[in-house]
């Protein structure tokens, strides 16, 4: 079978491309000829300019900037998405006119899009003010113009989920009369609609957009430079370094690597993709079987998106909701990651001893004092990016300094250095990568407007606790679950309704989007429940990303089993097995808010007390799902040690005791065992 010992096949670089744009729809671009690919990259090169240029030097209004942004984005998702997917490499075969692979009508839909996102922005400010409330009719026709073609423009990007979701909310909002339940409301007509969601800041041109106007496309351009001046290559070799000959090694290196990429890079797929094109085939040399290589490589690439200091859009979306600092979001999501590498790495150890594996020998390590000498610079800008957050900058300045310091090292450096036509390339990368998750922000901008139209967040909210307080009172009435009060249990249910709510949106649309829209309505439900917002906001955030590698849609997984040769759903199972920490960890945080480090109430003895726990239950649950520790468990002894592992949900002195004289005497049959072994 191909999920066996098959000898590891090294994917070439075209084979690795197509690998992505398969599992990621924001990388299936369309091709098109030579004249019109010139066209496209002058336009994206012209876009990191001009972001370049208003973060850090311009002094543009607010409804512009996100306007010009916007128009960016929608006009080029025309251009660099087809309709239709197709295996040609996406385009799309019409007997419409063609130039170069795109057809009349996106050329004219592009054109649209960039009169629909720029009309508004360019009025004057208090021509826009007085609008507000009294549409003309030309602001109705470009308002919906400008709705319809985000819709559009987000399916062709990202998938039909969004969009869908996004219709879903347009209807409720329509036919607010007719819904069920608590969930009734007034309604509005459609003027109302276009006049709340494009006249205002609270829809399409709201915090979304503003987010990746302002921060997120200056962190995914210093991401694509920084790689681009070896950086991505100094973290893979330095985790080779320092994990490669240790016992199963490649999957350790694949774990220090992912975590290291994972700071430059907020994607799962990107990650998984970048490091798996090196480790999966070196895991599966030293005996690992492939659907465990793929899913070590999988699990530790979405741990990209919860890793500072970039970790996605999501870090500069709770910045504008929670107006805090974004160095605050940086301390607060590290012991988290960190917790979450830490679970890999256990299961990943007690694998590679329960297989017998073997590291990597000299000869297939890299030498530190060469890998030093070769990138030593590399790691300059990123020295520069935290310096400057850490600093109390903002974000867009930080990130300004940082793409100015890859620059000036990649034409610096002795080796490897930067060319002019490089750096013309990573400006239009950069911003292509943009492209999709722009397009997501401004769907999810339709769907916020509607939550704060509509009122639904908090109703929604009401519904997910009513529930979870119904299902609490049953639970906590029978014995010995009745030592708990019914507000303890109905935060547990409620906790695991929005956790599973996440893993479900999170299996069909961006990570962003999935925190931005379940945050609205877990927000106000965990508010009910006395949970702070930063740790409301982390939870949902938290659980979004897990979908990356929960089954059905495990997209990470998947992109890994292509390169493993591996099953894409036993993958898939294999690498939530490995992730289940990113699953414990943020009822830990819930119950014990220390782990965040800036939460309110922070204190070093519960810090120490959370952490100690967090990490002993993790261990215990790598113990229970690998089936090893020192010999082989029984099935009976795997299930209690799994169920032991869930006192230190609420980490504290109490019940670490507890855990630790129940899991004894299992500790103790195992050093027998271990003995007689030998």
């Amino acid at each position: 079978m191909a999920d066996k010992d098959a000898a590891p096949k090294e994917l070439t670089p075209e084979e690795l491309r197509e690998l992505e744009r398969k599992f990621d729809p924001e990388t299936a671009y369309r091709s098109y000829g030579p004249k019109i690919g010139i066209l496209v990259s002058a336009i994206l090169v012209a876009m990191s300019a001009y972001h370049f240029y208003a973060s850090g030097f311009g002094l543009i209004r607010e409804l512009l900037h996100r306007g010009i942004h916007l128009s960016f984005v929608l006009g080029l998702v025309f251009f660099l998405y087809s309709a239709v997917r197709t295996k040609n490499n996406g385009s799309l075969q019409t007997s419409w006119f063609r130039p170069g692979g795109i057809n009349l009508v996106d050329i004219c839909l592009g054109i649209l899009a960039v009169l629909a996102a720029i009309y508004l922005p360019l009025l004057p400010p208090e021509v826009v003010a007085e609008r507000v409330g009294n549409p003309s009719s030309s602001d109705v026709f470009m308002g919906s113009a400008l709705l319809l073609l985000t819709l559009e423009a987000a399916r062709r990007s990202v998938g039909p989920t969004l969009p869908i979701i996004a219709i879903i909310f347009i209807l409720f909002a329509l036919y607010g009369p007719y819904a069920p339940g608590a969930l009734k409301h007034g309604g509005t007509s459609w003027l109302g609609l276009i006049n709340h969601i494009y006249m205002t800041n609270q829809g399409i041109y709201g915090i979304a957009i503003g987010v990746m106007a302002q921060y997120v496309f200056l962190f995914i351009l210093f991401g694509v430079l920084a790689t681009r001046i070896g950086l991505g290559q100094l973290f893979i070799d330095l985790a080779m370094v320092i994990a490669g000959r240790f016992s199963g090694g490649p999957a350790k290196v694949a774990i220090f690597a992912s975590a290291f990429m994972g700071s430059i890079s907020g994607s799962s797929i990107a990650n998984t993709v970048t490091t798996g094109a090196l480790t999966i085939p070196a895991m599966k040399r030293v005996g690992y079987p492939s659907r465990f290589a793929a899913a070590v490589e999988a699990t530790a690439s979405t741990g990209g998106q919860i890793t500072p200091p970039i970790m996605g859009a999501a870090a500069f979306i709770m910045v504008e909701y929670l107006e805090i600092p974004l160095r605050d979001i940086l301390a607060a999501a590290l012991f988290p990651a960190l917790m979450h590498y830490f679970g890999i790495f256990i299961m990943v150890h007690l694998e590679a001893k329960k297989l017998g594996l073997r590291g990597l020998s000299s000869e297939e390590l890299p030498k530190l004092f060469r890998v030093l000498k070769e990138h030593w610079l590399s790691i300059t800008p990123l020295i520069i990016l935290v310096y400057f957050i850490l600093a109390g900058r903002t974000p867009d300045f930080a990130a300004v300094y940082g793409i100015i310091a890859c620059v000036v090292v990649g034409f610096l450096k002795p080796n490897n250095r930067l060319t002019f036509v490089d750096l013309w390339n990573g400006l239009s990368i950069g911003a292509k990568n943009t492209i999709a998750v722009g397009a997501a922000a401004a769907c999810v901008g339709i769907i916020v407007g509607v939550v704060t139209l509509t009122g639904v967040g908090f109703r929604l909210g009401y519904v997910v606790v009513q529930t979870a307080t119904d299902i609490a009172a049953v639970f906590g009435s029978l014995w010995p679950f009745s030592f708990f009060e019914v507000t303890q249990w109905a935060l547990f249910f409620s906790l695991i309704l929005i956790a599973i709510a996440c893993i479900f949106m999170g299996a069909g649309i961006p990570t962003t989007a999935t925190y931005i829209i379940l945050v609205a309505v877990a927000g106000p439900a965990l508010a009910q429940l006395q949970v702070q917002p930063l740790v409301a906001h982390f939870f949902v955030f938290y659980y979004g990303v897990l979908a990356d590698i929960t089954p059905p849609v495990a997209l990470a997984a998947y992109a890994a089993s292509g390169i493993a040769g591996s099953n894409p759903f036993a993958t898939g199972n294999t690498a939530f097995r490995l992730g289940i920490a990113k699953a414990m960890v943020p009822f830990v945080f819930v119950y014990s808010p220390a782990l965040l480090l800036v939460a309110d109430g922070f204190t070093w003895y519960d810090f120490i007390v959370t952490l100690s726990g967090t990490m002993a239950g993790i261990s215990l649950l790598g113990v229970s799902f690998s089936g090893y520790l020192m010999a082989p468990l029984s099935t009976l002894e795997r299930w209690w040690i799994g169920l032991v592992s869930l006192l230190f949900i609420a980490p504290g002195l109490t019940t670490m005791t507890i855990g630790i004289l129940l899991v004894a005497p299992v500790a103790i049959l195992q050093i027998v065992r271990a003995r007689q072994k030998l």
